[in-house]
């Protein structure tokens, strides 16, 4: 690319995609022996591996683009360097936190890939296009057991209201927009976080009502921003001391 503000923005918009999916990569991969029930515990672990998959290549889209090698991008910076949201970053919590963190998340990654199979930018496109119908998989798990337990009994459909109020605030903060965010919508590489989070609140408001659960509302609406500009939660950096901690024991090793 010849424009320089154009490059920037593009690597802005991937690296926070890519962040987002490494991170909530990582925080699903922990359920791998915890889950509640055998199956949960294999599906959980098989959607870390896909998101994890996602970040490496559109890291090497961004070294393609000039920046370092997908492994050094992945276990090599601070944690000043991420653009996840915060909503990624939190730790696993219990189940239903996992499960209605999982359920905005992938939603709003569907959506996002859809929008972006049009994209100008045509790596970002093909990505767009291939990594859809996996994510399509993931919105269905999410789906199906948020359809189940909220109409378990009282105490099931009270937990996941009660995580989805916690988590709400949080699932906001995905469409915090960079400074460059004129540019991706103009040159057509994007259509936006606005139109994105449009989108997002008609999906899920539907799915959540058909689970007989609800979109937060007064306290629980203020959206948790920062993390787009490097501004995290506490949970970050010790996340990403564990994450690296072999990878640090020596990092120009070979596999």
């Amino acid at each position: 690319m010849d424009d320089p503000k154009k490059t920037q923005a593009l690597k802005e918009l991937l690296y926070k995609m890519a962040d987002d999916q490494l991170i909530i990569g990582h925080r699903n991969s922990e359920w791998t022996g915890l889950g509640p029930v055998l199956e949960e515990d294999i599906a959980f672990s098989s959607i870390a591996q896909d998101k994890i998959g996602h970040a490496r290549n559109i890291y090497t889209i961004l070294h393609q683009l000039g920046e370092a090698e997908p492994d050094e991008i992945a276990f090599h910076r601070t944690e000043k360097d991420f653009r996840c949201c915060h909503l990624v970053e939190m730790p696993i919590g219990e189940y239903d936190f996992s499960l209605i963190r999982h359920f905005l998340f992938d939603h709003s990654e569907l959506i996002r890939f859809s929008m972006l199979a049009g994209s100008s930018f045509q790596p970002l496109a093909d990505l767009a296009i291939k990594y859809r119908g996996e994510i399509k998989y993931h919105v269905f798990h999410a789906n199906t057991w948020v359809q189940q337990l909220a109409k378990a009994n009282e105490e099931s459909r009270g937990r996941l209201q009660s995580a989805l109020n916690d988590a709400f605030p949080l699932a906001l903060g995905i469409f915090e927009q960079s400074e460059y965010e004129d540019i991706i919508i103009s040159e057509g590489i994007f259509e936006g976080e606005e139109a994105l989070k449009a989108s997002w609140l008609k999906t899920i408001t539907s799915a959540l009502k058909s689970a007989n659960l609800e979109i937060p509302k007064g306290d629980f609406t203020e959206p948790s921003i920062g993390g787009r500009n490097a501004y995290h939660t506490e949970y970050l950096k010790p996340m990403l001391t564990e994450m690296t901690e072999v990878y640090q024991l020596d990092p120009q090793a070979e596999w």
